[in-house]
This record gives C-alpha cells, sequence and structure tokens, in this order.
C-alpha cells in the first residue's frame, strides 16, 4: 500500500507514490528515483527547495537534502552551488516523445495542409492576447453561449463579408475548434434532423469520410473534373453536400460558376444544404480571391472556416456561418460537445482582426506562397519537363500528374528513403470509378528558411526518377 503525496512546494507540483512499511527518507529516495525513470521527471526541470519540499511533506530539511545528494551521487539529479535542483540529463531519464518526434528527420517536408509555421505572427499574436486579457471583463472567463464570445462573433461576421463574401450576423455564427469539429457539428444536427446521407467530393480529405460515418450518415461519392465538383451526382438521398469551391481538396479545381449556382438550385429545390469548406479562400495567387459560394444562398449553405492555413492549426480556431434552419441544432451539437471553445484564443482573434494584424500577415503570407508555388513550377519544369501541376494558382498545396510509367506509391516510397515527405493520392479517393494518380506538394510547409533548400533536394529527386 502506498501514500499519495502531492507537492506544490516551490511553485512546482510533484506528484509522488511514498510505499508505505519504509522509512520516510528511503520512501522519498524511491519515489523520486521511480519518477525520473518514468519520465514524469524530465531532463532539466528544477525540483523545490529542499526546505519547501520538507515543509511541505512534513520531513526534517536535512532528510531532504540527504535524499537530493545521494541521487545526485547516482547521476539522477544535478546539483550547483546556487543553483536549485535539478533532473540530470542521462541513461536513467526515459523522456517520452511526441510519436512525430520519433520519425527520421525530414530534410524536405512537403506534407499537406500545414502553413509555414515559422512565419506565425507571434508579437502581433502576443500584443492581441494581452489586449484580450486587459479588457475582459472577468464574467467573461465563465461559463458562456456555446456559440462563442458575442465581441468574437461579430468581429467574425464583419470580416467574413468583407473578405470573403459571407452573407451572415453574428447571431448565426458558432466558433469551434477548427474544421473538423465544425464538420462533425454539422453533420451532427443533420442526423438529429433525420438524415441518413451526405454527399462528399471524390477524391476528398480521408477525415471528412470519417467525420461524416462517426456521425452516423453514409458517405455517396461526387465525382470531380478540372471544373470542379459535377452537380448532378448530388444524389436525392443525400442530405447535404461538402465542397470545397474555392479550391477543390486535393485536386486544386475552382467551382465553375454554372456548377455553383446548379448545386445552390439543387439544395434550394431539395432542402438539402451544402457545407462549404471555405480552408484557403484568402490565397489566390493569379487573380483576385472567388467570393465564398454561400454568398448565393445564404439559407442552404453552412460557411466553415478557420485560422489553421491563415495562421496556425495549432490555434484550434474555427467557426460555422449557420443557416437558420440549421443554427439551433448546430448549438446544441456544441454544447453537448465541449460547451465552447478557448474564449481568450476567440478574443485575440478578434483583437488581431480589427488591429488590421491579420490583413496584414495574410497580405505577407500570400506574396510568399506565390513566390514558393512559382519556384516550385520553375524547378518541376527544369527537373521533369514532362511533369504537370494540376490546379489553379492557389492555396498552399499543388498536385503533380503522373505519366503512366510512374508509380505514385514507388515515388512516394523512393522520396521518403531521401528523406523527402510527399503525400500521394491514393487515400483521397473513394467509391469504385478509376481513380488518376498523382503526388501532392504541400509547399507552405517547410519553415521560410528551408525552402530554397527543400525545393532543390526535390528538383534532383525527379531529375533522378526521370532519368
Amino acid at each position: 500500500m502506498a501514500d499519495s503525496w502531492t507537492s506544490s512546494a516551490g511553485g512546482v507540483d510533484l506528484h509522488l507514490d511514498l510505499p508505505a512499511g519504509r522509512g520516510r527518507r528511503a520512501a522519498l529516495e524511491g519515489a523520486l528515483r521511480q519518477a525520473i525513470r518514468d519520465g514524469r521527471l524530465t531532463p532539466g526541470q528544477r525540483l523545490p527547495s529542499s526546505r519547501s519540499l520538507a515543509a511541505q511533506l512534513g520531513l526534517a530539511r536535512g532528510t531532504v537534502v540527504e535524499v537530493y545528494a545521494q541521487l545526485a551521487a547516482e547521476g539522477y539529479l544535478r546539483a550547483r552551488p546556487g543553483a536549485a535542483t535539478e533532473v540530470a540529463s542521462g541513461p536513467h531519464s526515459q523522456v517520452r516523445l511526441p510519436a512525430e518526434a520519433t520519425f527520421p528527420r525530414i530534410a524536405a517536408d512537403f506534407r499537406l495542409g500545414r502553413p509555414d509555421l515559422s512565419m506565425f505572427p507571434r508579437a502581433e499574436w502576443l500584443r492581441a492576447l494581452r489586449r484580450a486579457l486587459q479588457g475582459t471583463p472577468h464574467s467573461d472567463l465563465g461559463p458562456s453561449d456555446p456559440r462563442g464570445s458575442a465581441r468574437a462573433r461579430a468581429v467574425l461576421a464583419d470580416y467574413l463579408g468583407r473578405v470573403r463574401g459571407v452573407l451572415t450576423t453574428a447571431e448565426h455564427i458558432v466558433i469551434c475548434s477548427g474544421f473538423t469539429q465544425g464538420l462533425r457539428l454539422v453533420c451532427d444536427a443533420l442526423v438529429a434532423g433525420g438524415a441518413e446521407s451526405i454527399a462528399l467530393e471524390n477524391p476528398c480529405l480521408p477525415d471528412h469520410r470519417a467525420t461524416a460515418i462517426a456521425s452516423g450518415l453514409s458517405v455517396l461519392p461526387l465525382r470531380v473534373d478540372s471544373d470542379g465538383a459535377r452537380p448532378e451526382d448530388f444524389a436525392s438521398s443525400a442530405a447535404a453536400a461538402v465542397l470545397t469551391p474555392a479550391h477543390q481538396a486535393p485536386l486544386g479545381a475552382t467551382l465553375q460558376a454554372d456548377r455553383r449556382a446548379e448545386f445552390v438550385r439543387i439544395a434550394a429545390t431539395r432542402g438539402a444544404y451544402l457545407i462549404e469548406d471555405d480552408y484557403d479562400g484568402e490565397f489566390r495567387y493569379d487573380r483576385h480571391p472567388v467570393g465564398a459560394l454561400q454568398g448565393l444562398a445564404p439559407d442552404h449553405v453552412v460557411y466553415v472556416g478557420s485560422a489553421s492555413k491563415s495562421l496556425a492549426p495549432g490555434l484550434r480556431l474555427g467557426w460555422i456561418a449557420a443557416p437558420a434552419g440549421l443554427l439551433d441544432a448546430v448549438i446544441e451539437a456544441k454544447r453537448r460537445a465541449d460547451r465552447g471553445t478557448d474564449v481568450l484564443a476567440q478574443l485575440a482573434f478578434a483583437e488581431l482582426v480589427e488591429s488590421g494584424g491579420l490583413d496584414r500577415h495574410i497580405r505577407r503570407m500570400r506574396r510568399r506562397y506565390r513566390d514558393r508555388r512559382d519556384a516550385l513550377v520553375a524547378t518541376l519544369s527544369h527537373s521533369a519537363p514532362a511533369i504537370r501541376i494540376k490546379g489553379v494558382a492557389a492555396g498552399l498545396h499543388a498536385v503533380i500528374s503522373l505519366p503512366e510509367d510512374l508509380s505514385e506509391t514507388d515515388l512516394v516510397t523512393a522520396a521518403r528513403a531521401r528523406d523527402i515527405a510527399l503525400t500521394g493520392l491514393a487515400p483521397f479517393w473513394h467509391g469504385t470509378r478509376p481513380r488518376a494518380t498523382g503526388i501532392i506538394v504541400g509547399y507552405g510547409t517547410p519553415f521560410q528558411h528551408e525552402y530554397a533548400a527543400a525545393l532543390d533536394r526535390l528538383g534532383q529527386f525527379m531529375r533522378q526518377v526521370r532519368n
């Protein structure tokens, strides 16, 4: 039987299991040793002072001093005169790293779906967060409307109308934790209304299919060609269709005007909904960005966006502009899911928008990503002239069409052996129709200072493949 002790001495929270039946010194020594072996105390972590820990645990200070000295002699701790006692690096420490950190090094990271995280506007975000903290009433930090902060929703409604042509109000916006949660909330709302199936573009992101299925919906495929999704595949049994009209994910087409109008007509006629995934609509390089589909039919289009591409996916900040017919069900789904999204993140985002910081950041990143795409096109044109890039000049990724003599799987595997991370199209397809092969290059992913070297590495690899 063990006694469980939790110390917060010296500002450090420290949970220790002190085995019963042993002397207090031996129990403390064994508990600290085990915590270091388990990785709960990591290299460089500072321990409470001997005086603080002794007072917290009801021990003589000399006992704690002796324990620290013994563990330092064994190499578990590092003690220096005038400095705090720390956990030492060495074979005793088993640091638990995230799974991705254990992968072999990626020298050229072109994985899909990531912005350049090194360009996150830290200073402007910090200023926005500080203003939010200083100006937020105490009451706003408590339980609140599951839709999110009223101020943040009002700012979002104005911002989306200004930059994406979305027709909505603060009352119709629900702030969520990124697009994936937003889609799940809408799917749950559809199921609550009796829906049984939903149409998704083919190809589409695998997570979108998994999310719809997890809500209990069956998934029907919408064919995609160079003009975007095909409205004739919007089967009468589907309660909704998920579309990426500005920049089809992953093939890169823009949904043409006649098809946008036809999808809207079908939805209005049948009382169905269109779910618009506007994941990178701000980033168009050959002309002004196409406005949101939602602006054509606010009563039948559910607009879902996020800060994942414009700022960083780690913020987990997204938003839904819901039609009146779905709003209450979406709000209830959000309330049941988690009661609300981080209010300080919402308010910091609102501050960033109102200060003009978000507009400045997006303009800056639009130029950088345009330059990156141009450099990618030039590199591939030089190293593999037979290979063509699909889709419009937009977003953070490009799709490379492969000649028949190149295997998608073999190319991705060969690239990985050379420390280059690419994504194949295969996982994005569903349904039974013939599937084109291709490689997705996420040119937004490498850090700014690494991009030139990563692109050169990719060019050399493609040259070797073609030769």
